[in-house]
């Protein structure tokens, strides 16, 4: 999982206001915001960089065929460019496989996110599979981290409009868990269930597996949801710490 910091984490904070009868009122000019390396992650109002040509990933030579299976999962930033920068191996295979995905990857055309229809910079996730039979392997964009709108103020208010006393916290950024091992196939249920104690900043303070999968799985739930980021939970209008419940997607790769 990339470890990176979130700019945009304590954003609701700033679009906190107390009417008079209490109700909290969402600001609506506050848009989609980068981290602190001006790099923004897909969402409501970021499109998802394009793969537009491909380079096909040339296998290592001299590796038994009982090692070549696998998969490289790559993190990176589209530029405004649409050259890639930036780019970590989250998920190894072998270095011969690792550095191929890498290549390939160089010699690829993205066409880059965009705010407003202006290119911005946006990070990705980017995996190569490589398989036993030597098939051609191509890199292929993945969204397993991003940002979700802010809350508006309906979900604020009751019926004809009066203010609730309690709201619960409401992820506004979110993080797929890893799947252990990239080729498991888990016939059950793809998720898991988490509990998280968010504070009035917004940002988790206990992170815990109510529900498992086992498989080796439970500690990737609880690993993703530390990178959650949250509209803080609130009464009579003021953020407070309080717990909720998540479900966790592990990511599709």
């Amino acid at each position: 999982m990339r470890q990176a910091k979130y700019a945009w984490a304590l954003l609701a904070l700033s679009t906190i206001a107390v009417r008079a009868q209490d109700a909290v009122s969402v600001s609506r000019q506050v848009h989609q915001a980068p981290d602190k390396d001006g790099v923004y992650y897909a969402g409501p109002e970021v499109t998802t960089p394009r793969l537009l040509s491909t380079a096909y990933v040339t296998y290592p030579e001299g590796v038994p065929a009982k090692e070549v299976q696998g998969m490289t999962v790559l993190a990176m930033v589209i530029g405004a460019n649409g050259i890639p920068a930036h780019i970590q191996v989250l998920h190894k295979h072998g270095e011969a496989f690792d550095q191929a995905a890498i290549a390939a990857v160089n010699h690829s055309t993205f066409e880059p996110g965009k705010l407003r229809d202006k290119p911005v910079p946006v990070w990705i996730d980017v995996r190569v599979v490589f398989r036993a039979n030597r098939s051609q392997a191509v890199p292929q964009v993945l969204i397993a981290e991003r940002d979700l709108p802010l809350p508006d103020e309906s979900q604020f208010e009751a019926n004809h409009h009066n203010p609730l006393s309690y709201t619960a916290p409401i992820p506004i950024h979110t993080v797929d868990a890893d799947f252990a091992d990239p080729f498991a196939t888990h016939p059950y249920v793809q998720v898991a269930i988490v509990t998280v104690l968010v504070g009035e900043d917004g940002l988790p303070k206990e992170v815990r597996v109510k529900r498992g999968l086992g498989f080796g799985l439970d500690k990737e739930a609880e690993a993703a949801v530390w990178h959650y980021r949250f509209f803080p939970a609130t009464r009579k209008g003021k953020p407070i710490a309080a717990g909720r419940e998540i479900m966790v997607d592990f990511a599709k790769f």
